[in-house]
């Protein structure tokens, strides 16, 4: 499987995540379901497309709230998969039925006052000493 590319996307949030505006999550909606195309439209984005296979379909996305990674994914267990491999390179994570947005922590709770779904944190490598 090709996840170690497609893991690499994931850790290219890092990389991507800027200053988000930090939305409010008291009152979240239904979990939202549906394309890629489709959750984009929703969160006010045009996909740029990065991978487009069977299994995953992964774009970069940027709105009003910053850049996060958008994926959907053809079956749940692929996508737990991926997160659970994607989370040691850390990160924030909205989740959501066959899908899930990866960002700044302020982007992906602004996400979820949209899209719903759940938080996950990945690994902090940061508390680690060497």
């Amino acid at each position: 499987m090709r996840l170690t590319g497609l893991l690499l996307g994931a850790a290219a949030v890092v990389t991507l995540a800027g200053c988000g505006s930090g939305g409010r999550t008291e009152s979240v909606p239904p979990t939202a379901t549906g394309s890629l195309e489709r959750l984009a439209a929703e969160v006010k984005c045009k996909p740029n497309m990065q991978t487009d296979a069977d299994e995953i379909r992964q774009a970069i996305c940027r709105n009003d709230d910053g850049r996060f990674i958008l994926a959907t994914f053809a079956t749940d267990r692929g996508q737990r998969e991926w997160i659970n491999d994607a989370k040691d390179y850390g990160g924030h994570y909205l989740v959501g039925r066959k899908w899930v947005a990866v960002g700044d922590d302020g982007v992906v709770k602004a996400l979820r006052g949209t899209l719903g779904g759940d938080l996950e944190e990945g690994t902090d490598h940061h508390a680690h000493s060497g």
